[in-house]
């Protein structure tokens, strides 16, 4: 059913020193909402200082979308504190009453017309990040937009790739490092939909989000505003949310990163028939989007997982990747989790290590386009289906379908194996406290988030549920003291952000 990963294990056991300093980076997406449940029409707060600019709190597609992120680091606590403090400025400095929506699915929102695209200024840049935020809400809507996410940067550090390099018999060069991430992706790819099973938290929707999303799923309801799925563990990642029919087109299998950026150069230069009819400018002659063409840019690209690295000013991310190759991997398929004040707990964090040192020790062969689509499948089974009663999906290894909790299980009895590798080598039994905890969601679906969120959305209905958590969760930040920064530290970096602004103005 899973290829066998005792070599890998082996190895690690031999070499566990390769473990140190994996870093990881958090940005967690909340939207501004006022004391009603209503989204804020009001601008980004000039508090916080220049969106486009800031290394800490910016702006997703609106005005009204904060996204925090926590800058790179290989302490676990450290992140998590330095996540906690951005949290606990920003509620204490929010004006009119507003709160942060605790959920991946958007509140009420009352005329999708008036929602505020966000602004990065008058630079090219600043200029061009908002235009490809209204070809978003041309091509697809600015409601689907509004959904909200956690993404989780991974990587590995250099003496783990040289090891595992010469365990492969591989030289240790970028080329090779990028191999070990594509394998990684593609695992990922093949066997992720654990995490929207395990951590899923979105399966139900206020019913402004449908007055304006057309579907044909067979939603319930209690007449309280809310619309739900009985056994949907993250309708975030469903049809209902960021979804680009044209992609499909694209064949993108991750089996060299060569092909990937040739793809995803295509999708930037190939016409689409359905935003070729949108069109480049309205009756008045304003841009309505970059290009009529597949993607505007690679940031379009729909995926669970992408292969990052980091770019010079100017630099798009397909040359950045050919230039350094892949240096980490965002995972984008975490819902914002709404049991935690700050949207991620800490034990997240180590099913994910887990769970994506096992994609890359995984034997990983190349992906067929038919692949990729029947993962896409399983995926879909799990997002909208994932907690029904003795649900299968298909492994391709053998093109034989597995229950889910028979597969969660096998997968978890690898995890455990590593976790015990990891905790001898940082102390404590973290991972493996993990893993013991979060098997018994396969044999209890209840436990999972989906389903312990839905039994309290369905008695007391979204937009209650989630205001008693954002007013809770408020009050509990107020109340905290910063733990790593300090206030002035986010006054020196609002005005940095506002001089590096203007700079660039300046200069364009």
């Amino acid at each position: 059913m899973i290829p066998d990963i005792s070599q890998g294990l082996s190895w690690l056991q031999t070499k566990p020193d390769v473990l140190k300093d994996i870093t990881r980076g958090i940005e967690r997406e909340t939207l501004r909402i006022k004391h009603n449940g209503v989204i804020s029409n009001n601008n980004h707060p000039e508090l916080f200082g220049s969106a486009l600019k800031h290394s800490w709190i910016t702006t997703d597609f609106a005005e009204s979308l904060l996204e925090f992120i926590t800058p790179v680091n290989d302490n676990i606590e450290y992140m998590f504190a330095f996540l906690r403090d951005i949290h606990r400025y920003v509620a204490v400095s929010l004006q009119n009453k507003e709160l942060m929506w605790p959920f991946s699915m958007p509140c009420i929102i009352q005329d999708v017309n008036k929602i505020k695209i966000a602004q990065y200024g008058k630079s090219n840049l600043g200029r061009m990040k908002t235009l490809y935020r209204q070809g978003l809400k041309n091509r697809y809507g600015s409601m689907m937009q509004l959904i909200s996410g956690v993404h989780y940067n991974f990587s590995l550090s250099t003496s783990f790739w040289k090891d595992w390099a010469h365990l492969m018999q591989l030289d240790t060069s970028q080329k090779t490092i990028s191999t070990g991430y594509l394998i990684l992706i593609r695992n990922y790819y093949r066997f992720g939909w654990v995490i929207p099973y395990l951590f899923g938290a979105s399966p139900a929707v206020c019913n402004s989000f449908l007055d304006n999303i057309k579907t044909k799923l067979p939603f319930k309801t209690n007449d309280n505003n809310t619309f739900w799925l009985p056994y949907a563990t993250s309708l975030r990642l469903s049809n209902l949310g960021y979804q680009n029919k044209c992609q499909d087109l694209l064949k993108i299998t991750f089996n060299s990163l060569e092909n990937y950026v040739k793809a995803l150069k295509t999708a930037i230069q190939t016409p689409c028939k359905a935003f070729k009819i949108i069109g480049m400018k309205d009756f008045y002659g304003n841009q309505l989007q970059i290009n009529t063409n597949i993607l505007q840019n690679e940031n379009e690209f729909y995926s669970p997982i992408r292969p990052k690295c980091t770019t010079v000013y100017g630099e798009n991310v397909s040359d950045a990747l050919l230039r350094s190759g892949i240096q980490y991997i965002e995972i984008r398929s975490l819902d914002v989790n709404p049991f935690s004040a700050i949207g991620l707990e800490k034990k997240q964090v180590y099913f994910l290590d887990l769970f994506l040192i096992w994609c890359l020790l995984l034997d990983s062969s190349e992906m067929t386009d038919e692949e990729i689509k029947s993962a896409n499948r399983n995926w879909n089974v799990i997002v909208l289906k994932g907690r029904k009663p003795n649900q299968k999906i298909m492994i391709d290894y053998n093109h034989t379908k597995y229950l889910v909790t028979e597969v969660g299980k096998k997968i978890f009895s690898d995890l455990s194996k590593l976790a015990k590798i990891l905790d001898n080598h940082h102390g404590g039994e973290n991972y493996q406290q993990i893993c013991k905890h979060l098997v018994l969601y396969f044999d209890n679906p209840e436990l999972t988030y989906s389903a312990r969120m839905l039994n309290i959305i369905k008695n007391n209905g979204i937009i209650n549920t989630g205001l008693k958590l954002a007013k809770t969760y408020h009050n509990i930040l107020c109340k905290e003291s910063l733990e790593i920064l300090t206030k002035t530290d986010f006054i020196y970096q609002a005005q940095k952000s506002l001089f590096e602004q203007k700079r660039i103005e300046n200069n364009d």
